[in-house]
């Protein structure tokens, strides 16, 4: 009822972005787009994982909002809809002050009470701060927790994709979530991820069951070639 009154949905976010990546994978490996199973992982202040399942996206981290998902920045992500009505409760907020503390006052910010910026956490976490360490662990977590469920709904997983701020650039994110992948058979380029920094790179091991990629997300171009087909009366790939 709810859905038909006000199109309550799962719309996902960075669908450009998963979009883009997911092709662009598949161009650079030399591989069909058409016959892959993908977990494409858009890693940044804002955060989210997609499943493509030969050439389609069948499921997605964020709903209705940003929020859902993977612990992002400032955003709560994942979280029990009852400990919300509970806070609110608690400390008497209302809509707009329940959207500003699970939108601009958790995640990364609200677990380390220093900042949403990862290198601001891996300064802390240098100096022994435990809370920043809390924060990076439990971020990393949840991706894991993602690519797991997704490989399930894909039935296996080809091609891991890293992409976004801190997925093309934090190569210790990259090797810790990797290594809690080993299950899959994934083996990680030590040395390559280590030099991979924001361009194209399959930074797994040549004997790794699933390529990892690190391709650098480009919603512009994205956005270009989509206005163009329209332009033109086509239909956007």
């Amino acid at each position: 009822e709810l859905y038909t009154k006000y199109s309550v949905r799962r719309f996902g976010f960075h669908g450009t972005s998963h979009r883009y990546v997911a092709r662009r994978v598949c161009d650079f490996l030399g591989v069909p787009y058409e016959n892959q199973r993908i977990i494409t992982c858009h890693i940044g202040n804002g955060g989210s994982i997609t499943a493509v399942k030969d050439g389609k996206s069948i499921d997605t981290s964020m709903g209705l909002t940003p929020v859902e998902g993977l612990m992002m920045g400032t955003r709560v992500g994942d979280v029990d809809p009852g400990a919300l009505t509970f806070i609110m409760d608690k400390e008497h907020l209302d809509t707009k002050q329940l959207s500003n503390l699970i939108n601009k006052k958790s995640g990364v910010l609200g677990i380390s009470g220093i900042s949403s910026d990862m290198r601001d956490i891996d300064a802390a976490i240098a100096e022994g701060n435990e809370r920043a360490k809390l924060a990076l662990d439990m971020y990393i977590y949840r991706i894991i927790k993602y690519i797991g469920a997704y490989t399930a709904v894909l039935n296996g997983v080809d091609i891991i994709v890293f992409t976004g701020g801190v997925g093309e650039n934090q190569q210790p994110l990259r090797k810790a979530v990797c290594e809690h992948l080993s299950y899959l058979g994934v083996k990680i380029d030590d040395a390559v991820n280590a030099s991979s920094r924001g361009e194209e790179k399959v930074i797994s091991a040549a004997d790794s069951k699933v390529k990892v990629v690190v391709i650098p997300t480009d919603e512009e171009l994205m956005i270009a070639r989509d206005t163009e087909a329209i332009v033109n009366g086509r239909q956007p790939e």
